[in-house]
């Protein structure tokens, strides 16, 4: 918008110096150029009809005069347009140069968010990182566990070791009270026998104690 605006007003600037240019040339800066022309035109008159030399010199030295304030008047006005028409050139400039800051202000912001975005992606990972280096941190490592497995491996075939060991205690403890049994079964036969035997012996004892003599 602005610079439609700068551009509009230079085409008008442009179109109205030839109408600028005539003004000044009779109206100088507007300071009584218009009074000095009419001025000098009168005393142009005034010379044209002068009946003597004096009168014609006086008329001629006013005339003079005149046109060095309307030649100062112009020569004034024209560097006040030559300024002027710097003026705008250097507004152009400046103006094209806050058009390229903008634009590089539009860049680097943009750039920015680029960057801000990348920085949230970074944060997140790291957070997730972190998340799972906690989740790590409180199990063991695969060596550690392979080592742990091994020593539990070698525990277990201790006590399989352990526990046939038992086994074959317990079995030849049951084997040696299966022997004892039947010692203790074979000795009480023998008692039961040694008794029967004895009770035979003391009967027939008596028996021959009791029968008459012959």
């Amino acid at each position: 918008m602005l610079i439609l605006t700068v551009r509009s007003q230079n085409c008008y600037f442009l179109k109205a110096d030839e109408v600028i240019r005539k003004r000044l040339l009779i109206d100088g800066d507007g300071a009584g150029d218009d009074r000095r022309i009419n001025l000098l035109v009168k005393s142009f008159i005034k010379w044209c009809n002068s009946g003597s030399q004096e009168e014609g010199y006086s008329q001629y030295q006013r005339m003079l005069s005149t046109l060095s304030q309307c030649e100062f008047s112009m020569g004034k006005t024209l560097l006040v347009y030559d300024m002027n028409l710097r003026e705008m050139e250097n507004y152009e400039k400046i103006y094209k140069e806050i058009e390229g800051s903008i634009a590089g202000a539009h860049e680097k912001i943009a750039e920015c968010k680029k960057q801000i975005l990348q920085a949230k992606r970074i944060r997140k990972n790291r957070q997730e990182y972190d998340a799972l280096a906690k989740v790590i941190q409180r199990h063991p490592d695969r060596h550690e566990t392979l080592k742990e497995l091994e020593a539990l491996g070698k525990e277990l075939e201790h006590l399989s070791h352990i526990k046939e060991s038992v086994e074959d205690k317990l079995e030849l403890r049951r084997k040696q009270f299966h022997v004892l049994l039947s010692t203790i079964h074979e000795l009480q036969q023998t008692l039961e026998n040694d008794e029967k035997l004895s009770e035979v012996e003391e009967a027939q004892e008596t028996s021959m104690e009791t029968d008459p003599k012959p």
